[in-house]
């Protein structure tokens, strides 16, 4: 069965076509600046990757293109053969703790949370009505970032705020990268060879954030209400003190929308670095002896270790701690620095097992009192598992 994976921002198509059960990707790609003019595509088909330039007016035009793109590489007969289409939505709120197949009512309630995700929900129900329109008979199915961590106990995903604000507004933690959570975490258990586990998951990449899950179902996550919470991260705060916001906006005369700007995309490691958001970047600053970049990344590092020690004790112990996404999988001095921290746990890193990038690999001794992993993730994969056994 031939299931397309999408992830649709406001300019942007990405997607993979899977052939279910045997999850070989059969195409994958990205359509760029669609609606803003000079946009493009590649294609990733028969290992030969291809870019071309086209104008794309709309996302309806960009899944019209790609059926064309599946023909021309003969992928597929008819767009009979496509069965289902999984969504990534970013924000599904408490109404969702799964997947699930896309009726109107779900349609509703997405548009319903974009004020929780504002960049994210409203590109999602775009790509959506536009799939619909040119694949009429697939089955539409919504993947949420946030229904893995619906399984949280109340204790957990309550702020100690009025109420009301819950009850009213909504306020409480949602987390993210639910999927990417899901696979990992799954991944592990398969393994390890069984499903009542202990785990620690790091999706550490420019945007981060950590998860304890239990015996496969997530009990905390350190992405709150949005994803600007938790972590230290390329350009987002994390945690702060909530009362520095209105003692800035008084001094500076800044408003709402300038601060929010600050704390999402002039903060983390590009405010401490003083250089650059991205990993590479401050490891080269590193190695050039910048204090700045040292201390980007000693924070970076230390937050993580906070949030990995207090999921060790909230769950009572750990059997392994997975690191995956873009600084996770191929950061080898994120992993060694955050390991070292660790050892006052019995962590133990090996570091020749360490020397690596983007692998599925064990990477800490064999007397480690808890087995440390690199799993690379797979989110696309995921939605697609979810699509075809929703089918």
């Amino acid at each position: 069965m031939k299931i397309l994976s999408v992830n649709a921002g406001s300019s942007s198509l990405k997607f993979q076509l899977y052939e279910m059960p045997q999850e070989k990707i059969l195409i994958s790609g990205s359509m760029e600046r669609i609606g803003v003019g000079n946009s493009f595509y590649t294609i990733k088909v028969n290992e030969e990757k291809i870019k071309k330039e086209l104008e794309l007016n709309n996302h309806e035009e960009a899944f019209e293109t790609l059926v064309k793109e599946l023909k021309a590489n003969n992928v597929v007969d008819s767009l009979e053969d496509i069965k289902g289409i999984g969504h990534r939505v970013v924000q599904g709120g408490d109404y969702f703790d799964k997947s699930v197949v896309i009726t109107d009512e779900v349609l509703s309630k997405i548009d319903e949370l974009s004020s929780l995700a504002p960049l994210h929900n409203p590109a999602a129900i775009t790509g959506i009505k536009a799939a619909k329109e040119v694949f009429k008979n697939a089955v539409q199915i919504a993947v949420f970032d946030t229904a893995f961590h619906q399984t949280m106990p109340k204790e957990n995903y309550l702020y100690a705020l009025p109420y009301s604000w819950y009850t009213n507004y909504k306020v409480r933690r949602y987390g993210a990268h639910g999927t990417s959570h899901k696979f990992v975490s799954q991944r592990m258990n398969e393994i390890l060879g069984r499903n009542n586990t202990r785990l620690i998951i790091c999706h550490i990449g420019n945007g981060a954030s950590v998860s304890a899950v239990l015996n496969g179902k997530c009990i905390n996550t350190s992405m709150g209400l949005t994803p600007n919470a938790g972590l230290i991260m390329g350009t987002r705060c994390g945690d702060i003190d909530a009362s520095i916001i209105p003692y800035v906006m008084e001094k500076t005369g800044m408003n709402t929308r300038e601060i929010d700007n600050a704390l999402n995309k002039e903060s983390g490691l590009l405010a401490i670095s003083k250089k650059s958001s991205d990993s590479r970047d401050i490891e080269e600053g590193i190695a050039s002896g910048d204090e700045n970049c040292i201390l980007a990344q000693k924070m970076y590092v230390r937050r993580i270790v906070d949030y990995v020690a207090k999921y060790y004790v909230e769950m009572g112990g750990c059997d392994a701690i997975c690191f995956t996404a873009g600084i996770g999988e191929n950061s080898m001095d994120t992993r060694r620095d955050i390991i070292n921290e660790l050892g006052v746990l019995g962590i133990k890193l090996d570091d020749s097992k360490n020397n690596v990038r983007g692998e599925e690999r064990l990477i800490s001794t064999e007397d480690s009192k808890v087995q440390c992993w690199i799993i690379p993730t797979n989110e696309e994969l995921m939605i697609a598992k979810d699509t075809y056994e929703l089918i």
